[in-house]
């Protein structure tokens, strides 16, 4: 590691994090909210060591050959989707995410939506807000957690801290994942596995909490919402594309589907071939039936700078020739002819 290895930060971060990488590296760092156009993105990491990237990002094998100095991509999060990690490993480049510190807030965000929408919360405020709200009237009547059976697809960290989070509503758990936990884990938790089919005809709330791979893109998709329960809710928290879209706006006006929440789209997965470049209007033009929050799931200040200390870590470990604690590859070392 040398003192004047240059270290590009795509998106702006909290000082402290810059402060870490300025007392070993020479820091270029995107000031503004913004992502950076793909050529200037480029002609800043061109000769950089390190890169931290964010989930607008897209690095794939032509963005890597004309970067031939890098060394490390650290991604300031937990699904990796949108780094080609093979070719990052053919071209002897580590890659690392953060793991563990997205679950907790993501799954505080899930639960919010669940509760948002089946209470209607927002068609509630808007009510209240438009001055025709004159006191009680039997109206609004929503689904309540106690006595439902909610079904998550996906048992993770994630899905696991939403388990924790449901304790006390006298829910029934569900959850499919292709990896059964262990007996002791399940009762622990207070929950069951159970096969896709099973989660999706039994559960008032469905919760979508899988990485988007090529086995779970579209898993919820028309077959998938026609096998839900009649009058079922719906919340996305994982990957936009595990859910067509198109298929719950249709299952919503069909009457099938009570309605639908979600933090992540189908039109943010951009390494995704085919995704659409915007969110469905029918589901943007319901907002009676849909609650949607724009990728907030660790939009909490002391978790998203945890995040980005826990990337900044890896790239010290990782240019000071260490394997980075947090790396998801093993690529041959880097030819010092680069």
């Amino acid at each position: 590691m040398t003192a004047r290895s240059k270290v590009v930060v795509t998106h702006c971060v909290h000082e402290p994090v810059r402060q870490l990488l300025a007392q070993h590296f020479e820091v270029v760092a995107n000031e503004g909210i913004e992502t950076w156009a793909s050529d200037k993105l480029l002609e800043q990491a061109s000769d950089a060591e390190a890169l931290l990237v964010f989930m607008p990002d897209r690095i794939d094998d032509a963005f890597l050959a004309l970067c031939p100095k890098l060394r490390l991509i650290a991604g300031a999060f937990k699904g990796y989707d949108n780094i080609d990690v093979d070719a990052c490993t053919r071209r002897g480049i580590w890659v690392t995410i953060v793991p563990d510190l997205l679950s907790q807030p993501t799954a505080e965000l899930a639960l919010s939506l669940i509760l948002g929408l089946a209470r209607n919360v927002l068609p509630g405020d808007r009510l209240v807000r438009g001055g025709k709200f004159q006191g009680w009237r039997p109206r609004l009547y929503g689904r309540g957690l106690a006595g439902s059976t909610v079904g998550i697809v996906g048992m993770g960290k994630l899905g696991q801290a939403l388990v924790r989070l449901l304790t006390g509503f006298s829910a029934r758990i569900i959850y499919h994942d292709p990896v059964k936990m262990s007996p002791v884990e399940e009762a622990f938790l207070g929950m069951a596995r159970a096969e896709l089919d099973q989660v999706l005809r039994e559960s008032d709330f469905v919760v979508v909490m899988a990485p988007l791979t090529s086995a779970t893109a579209h898993l919820i998709n028309a077959d998938a919402l026609a096998r839900m329960k009649k009058g079922a809710y719906l919340v996305n928290v994982g990957r936009g594309s595990v859910v067509e879209e198109a298929a719950v706006s249709q299952a919503i006006s069909e009457g099938h589907l009570a309605g639908y929440a979600a933090d992540v789209f189908e039109m943010e997965d951009w390494a995704w071939p085919d995704h659409p470049a915007a969110i469905d209007f029918g589901l943007l033009a319901n907002p009676e039936q849909t609650l949607f929050t724009p990728h907030l799931g660790s939009a909490v200040d002391r978790a998203r700078l945890e995040i980005e200390l826990s990337a900044a870590r890896s790239i010290v470990q990782g240019l000071r020739g260490e394997r980075p604690v947090d790396a998801i590859n093993d690529p041959p070392a880097k030819s010092s002819k680069s």
